[in-house]
């Protein structure tokens, strides 16, 4: 299957990515079709290797799987020691943008050299601590931008509202280079947190247990995510 652009129109600016880490893992079908009825335009994927970051997910084979029963854009966040080594494995599985974190033990240029001779679209993550002048040399050679809100490894962690002027200031960078690059949020992302966010000039939201709880329907959590963007740039711009 062919790999399907994450950028989307400067009209919109606006993408809701489920992360399927938060979902019921016995019925991951059941939660593709959920988030699918609730508009949402793009599915993440968070692959960890017990190194990078203290947990074990996602591998190719689940990639692959989720790939077979959806035609929505794959956002694989690679939270890797050594991503370089597993690129061809995951853009055989089906995802779309493969996204590598710059604290790995890889050299960028290859990584990013590598993800476009498999045809995809590289993207690079930074943890909230790592300052942005770390990924700036190549933002022109991306296509996303995801900036940890949480530490990497577990879902259900707390927004840190610290990271917001690093939002922002990724924002400006890519903006002076008259790049499309998507630039993504993960982490802790709420009906509450988006505004934030979504104001310091983030256009893609990891979301996941906001999306996914036992309190609401996957659908709804989705509504209530899109209502707390529309209400925090409605009051952007008055």
């Amino acid at each position: 299957m062919a790999s399907t652009r994450l950028v989307v129109a400067a009209s919109a600016r606006f993408v809701l990515a489920p992360s399927l880490l938060s979902a019921d893992f016995a019925d991951l079908a059941g939660a593709i079709r959920a988030v699918e009825d609730g508009g949402a335009e793009a599915l993440h994927l968070d692959v960890m290797d017990g190194h990078f970051v203290p947990n074990i997910t996602f591998g190719p084979a689940l990639v692959k799987a989720v790939r077979a029963r959806t035609r929505l854009p794959l956002d694989v966040h690679l939270m890797l020691t050594d991503p370089l080594q597993y690129i061809p494995d995951f853009a055989r599985a089906g995802g779309d943008t493969l996204t590598f974190h710059i604290e790995s033990s890889s050299a960028p240029p290859r990584v990013l050299e590598r993800i476009r001779a498999e045809g995809k679209h590289p993207g690079i993550a930074l943890r909230p601590k790592t300052p942005l002048s770390a990924v700036e040399p190549f933002l022109p050679a991306v296509e996303e931008v995801l900036v940890m809100t949480v530490e990497p490894g577990f879902s259900g962690q707390l927004f840190h509202p610290e990271v917001v002027p690093k939002i922002a200031q990724a924002r400006k960078g890519l903006d002076r280079l008259g790049s499309a690059a998507t630039l993504a949020v993960d982490g802790g992302v709420t009906a509450e947190t988006i505004g934030p966010a979504a104001q310091a000039g983030a256009t893609f939201f990891v979301c996941g247990n906001s999306v996914f709880s036992p309190d609401h329907s996957p659908q709804e959590g989705l509504a209530r995510l899109r209502e707390g963007f529309r209400k925090a740039m409605d009051g952007a711009v008055r």
